[in-house]
């Protein structure tokens, strides 16, 4: 039995709820885990694994900025990341000298690499996304990225390989020979899984992102909510708030809900409202919706252009916060085809343990 540190980036719940099919594969296959985490992806392993070992493991801080001023604030608070990133090291160092470890995981965690326990880094950003004005920065990356990707013996990359079925467009692509020999593309990796029940909801909503962006979205949908028709959920991405749940005419507004209670509503909706964060395309992908509208969250470069991709490839419609006309652009979806067929998790985890970490562990 081999012994594996599994380690996500705390930034939203993306990155956790991702390597959940990961976590139950190397379970399934005899495998002592240990998730070393912190804040709510800790939280969120914990309910999903209860009998896994746990260390908690601060990250770094989450340099996000409530609108288009992002790309400055990020690159203002790179010097401190950086700093964060050798004290994720350090600990790490520490961390394995006090138990044997056959194998680690990193989750977008820079600091998390071993020169002494083979590494594997997840990530579906091998190239980084920035708006024309700051397209230095964007080419300066290429190095960067180089260098950390050396730090790993391989990436697994949560996307088809580029193609026609690539999730990620041009963010997945390698740049450099070091990606390109290291790259292993897995296809969808969610822990949201179809299930099978009546499409009997004709919306969900679910409105996300940091304030006040996430409290700007909110505040538009709900003045639009008796306009629409139809029924539906809004789920207000509240947790700090008391739970609650309130009634619009033929609409459940309800301040937070349980990634399992999340993951039904998604099944039941015939259309899903929501921001273009890469975790949730991915379980767009894998739950099969042929309807979705998707609104970025204003400066998340990331989120902008994979909207601007999928509008492109005439997979969902997409509509910028501040021109969002949510009957109109909820009409537009219609005309929409969703995701090609393509390989769903179950069987991209088994590939991934039977062509990649069983060389590690077995």
């Amino acid at each position: 039995m081999a012994h594996v540190l599994v380690s996500p980036l705390n930034w939203g719940l993306g990155h956790a709820t991702r390597d959940i099919p990961v976590i139950r594969t190397l379970l399934a296959h005899g495998h002592e885990v240990t998730i070393a985490a912190c804040g709510n992806a800790l939280s969120v392993l914990r309910q999903e694994f209860p009998d896994a070992r746990y260390i908690e493991y601060p990250d770094y801080p989450v340099p996000f900025s409530s609108g288009h001023l992002f790309v400055p604030k990020f690159c203002a608070a790179i010097p401190f990341m950086l700093q964060a990133t050798v004290r994720e090291h350090e600990t790490l160092e520490a961390i394995l000298a006090k138990d044997r470890y056959d194998l680690v995981i990193s989750d977008n965690r820079l600091g998390v690499f071993s020169s002494e326990v083979s590494s594997i880094f997840i990530s579906h950003q091998l190239h980084y996304h920035l708006p024309l004005l700051y397209w230095p920065a964007e080419l300066l990356a290429i190095p960067v990225n180089r260098y950390l990707h050396e730090q790993y013996d391989r990436i697994i990359v949560p996307d088809n390989p580029p193609g026609p079925l690539s999730l990620a467009g041009k963010l997945s692509r390698p740049d450099t020979d070091v990606a390109r020999d290291r790259a292993f593309f897995s296809g969808i990796l969610t822990g949201t899984r179809q299930i099978a029940c009546t499409q009997d909801l004709d919306y969900l909503v679910i409105i996300s992102g940091p304030e006040p962006q996430r409290t700007i979205l909110e505040k538009i949908i709900l003045e639009k909510l008796e306009i629409i028709g139809g029924s539906g959920v809004v789920l207000l991405g509240s947790p700090q708030s008391p739970k609650a749940t309130t009634r619009i005419g033929d609409w459940t507004c309800v301040s937070y809900v349980s990634t399992e209670e999340k993951a039904e509503l998604m099944n039941r909706a015939r259309c899903v409202i929501c921001r273009s964060g890469y975790t949730t395309l991915m379980e767009l992908a894998e739950l099969g919706k042929d309807r979705a509208l998707l609104i970025p969250t204003p400066g998340q470069t990331e989120q902008e252009y994979l909207s601007w991709y999928y509008e492109q490839k005439g997979w969902y419609h997409s509509q910028d916060q501040n021109r969002l006309d949510l009957a109109d652009d909820l009409e537009l979806s219609r005309h929409y085809k969703g995701f090609p067929k393509m390989s769903h998790t179950a069987e991209n985890v088994k590939r991934l343990y039977d062509e990649l970490l069983a060389g590690y562990l077995e």
